[in-house]
Order: C-alpha cells, then sequence, then structure tokens
C-alpha cells in the first residue's frame, strides 16, 4: 500500500447550496501524485482523488459545459 507523504490545499470554493469544495494536491511516497477533491456538505464528506489524466478529461469536460451554459 502506498503511504501519502504530504497534501498541499490549492483553494476552498464556496459552493450552491451551502457546499464547500476543498482542492488539494496528495503526493505519495516515490512522487506519485493526485488531484485531491473533497466536497463537505453538512457533516459529510466525499473525496475524490484523481490522477493528471482524469483530472484533465474532467476539467475539459466541465469547461466545455460552463461555457455552453454561461448567462448572457
Amino acid at each position: 500500500m502506498t503511504t501519502k507523504e504530504t497534501s498541499r490545499e490549492i483553494e476552498v470554493i464556496n459552493a450552491p447550496w451551502h457546499k464547500e469544495v476543498t482542492i488539494s494536491e496528495s503526493i505519495y511516497e516515490g512522487g506519485f501524485k493526485m488531484f485531491h477533491v473533497r466536497i463537505k456538505e453538512g457533516k459529510r464528506f466525499t473525496d475524490l482523488e484523481l490522477d493528471a489524466e482524469t483530472a484533465a478529461r474532467i476539467a475539459e469536460l466541465m469547461g466545455t459545459w460552463a461555457k455552453d451554459n454561461a448567462p448572457g
């Protein structure tokens, strides 16, 4: 099992419906990095760790959706 060595918080975002999204980077032994998303909803937490390829694909989809649904 790979052990997490460090974690670096990148940003905390206040999202709709009283949700808080924390974006951070987790670094595991050997230098392996994961993009970490934590969504806090009240007392509940959802954690998602993504490799670079998956994070890039999700970023692409989110960017397209945001552009298509931007007000104005």
